[in-house]
């Protein structure tokens, strides 16, 4: 069988995400969500022409050297004057407060000089200085948000502002986690001969959590068909959004997830990918259920899960994926084989700006090394590398 090129295992993956399904939050629940609606100014902001300094608001027409203007009153945030301001009056203006009808300009009480009833200034008054324009932020209709926008507390301060207490954000997804492996054991146990720590899953639910409403790790099952059948049965019937298994997703003796998978009724669309590291990647659906059965070495499960997963779940929550980055090599790269390589690579500061430092590591065992990266170069097939300088398209590791 030949192996899938990347774009195209990326696509029918995305063919199966299925259409973002909106829930209402509070705003104190929204950080980090997805909107799945966008956010209409329903009012003006300000709502009235406001006063952007503490001072005197007048006509700009009525300042000249030497004028003295009468105090008529005073306006402040949350009470205003209530009259109009004319020829030869002001009123005295606190930051945020309506500014009268008919003044046109503030001028700051720093430059003003208060003697009893009048005030003279010490500037000239220049018309609209240091008001703040009915609807100068945003106005009644005015998109403020777009939908697939990941809120952030600055765009949740504006929903506030815009008087909205419920946004409409998207479903995140439930997902379920199952490593297999007679030779795995979970952190923190002692080891026995041939055993190796069990690194996927924690791993994973670290770099899916902002995605996910609910992660289920159903922990570790040994290579027994039995024993396996009867987990994955079980998960598969609580319908998760994604169900992730690790191991056993090759051609080999002991690689029996596949098999299974098919007796439970997954249809598989694929399960060998031209990349590394990663090569032996499944993906197939249950009903509703997106199902991707990654590899066991850990660098292969954390980079096909970046390359695939991740878009899988933005895609679910309406966000649009980020563009890739471009970045000048601080190292040359060398040649690749026929498969795409996802390249460990450390963002450097040099003078000559942010660049991609390769890491020679490519065992897809070697943790410490992608522990270490901060980007994934992306290398063509048959690339012949590229020389220090040369602009590389890159992954951030830690990024939604």
């Amino acid at each position: 069988m030949s192996l899938l090129p990347v774009d195209d295992a990326l696509k029918a993956i995305l063919a199966r995400v299925p259409p973002v399904t909106a829930e209402q939050v509070a705003l104190d629940q929204a950080n980090g969500r997805v909107l799945a609606a966008p956010v209409i100014a329903g009012h003006n902001q300000p709502p009235f022409d406001a006063s952007a300094m503490d001072g005197y608001a007048m006509r700009a027409e009525d300042v000249s050297e030497g004028a003295r203007l009468r105090v008529i009153g005073t306006s402040q945030a949350g009470a205003s004057y209530g009259g109009g301001v004319h020829r030869g009056e002001a009123v005295r203006i606190f930051t945020g407060a309506p500014v009268p009808p008919g003044a046109d300009t503030v001028i700051m009480q720093e430059e003003a000089v208060r003697e009893g009833d009048f005030v003279t200034f010490t500037v000239p008054a220049r018309r609209g200085h240091s008001v703040r324009p009915k609807g100068n932020d945003f106005s009644t209709g005015q998109q403020l948000l777009k939908a697939g926008t990941r809120l952030t507390p600055m765009q949740i301060a504006v929903a506030a502002a815009a008087n909205q207490a419920k946004l409409s954000v998207a479903r995140r997804a439930r997902i379920a986690l199952l490593a297999t492996g007679d030779e795995l054991v979970p952190p923190g146990t002692p080891l026995g001969p041939d055993q190796i720590v069990a690194s996927n899953s924690i791993g994973l639910s670290a770099m899916l959590s902002p995605y996910a409403r609910q992660i289920s790790d159903h922990g570790i099952v040994a290579d027994k068909p039995d024993q396996l059948r009867e987990t994955l049965q079980g998960i598969l019937a609580a319908e998760p959004d994604f169900l992730i298994t690790t191991g056993g997703a090759s051609v080999g003796e002991h690689d029996l997830v596949q098999d299974i998978l098919k007796t439970l009724g997954v249809s598989l669309d694929f399960w060998r990918i031209n990349m590394r590291p990663g090569k032996p990647l499944m993906f197939g659906t249950h009903g509703r259920t997106l199902v991707f059965g990654l590899p066991g070495n850990p660098v292969s499960a954390m980079v096909t899960a970046m390359v695939f997963i991740k878009p899988a779940l933005r895609a679910f929550l309406g966000h649009a994926d980020p563009e890739p980055w471009q970045l000048p090599l601080a190292a040359p790269t060398p040649t690749n084989t026929a498969r795409r390589h996802f390249m460990r690579a450390r963002l450097v500061q040099t003078d000559g700006g942010m660049q991609a430092q390769p890491i020679s590591q490519t065992d897809s065992g070697h943790t410490s090394s992608l522990a270490a990266a901060d980007l994934l170069i992306v290398q063509p097939e048959h690339d012949p590398g590229q020389p220090a300088g040369a602009l590389v398209e890159a992954m951030p590791i830690d990024g939604f």
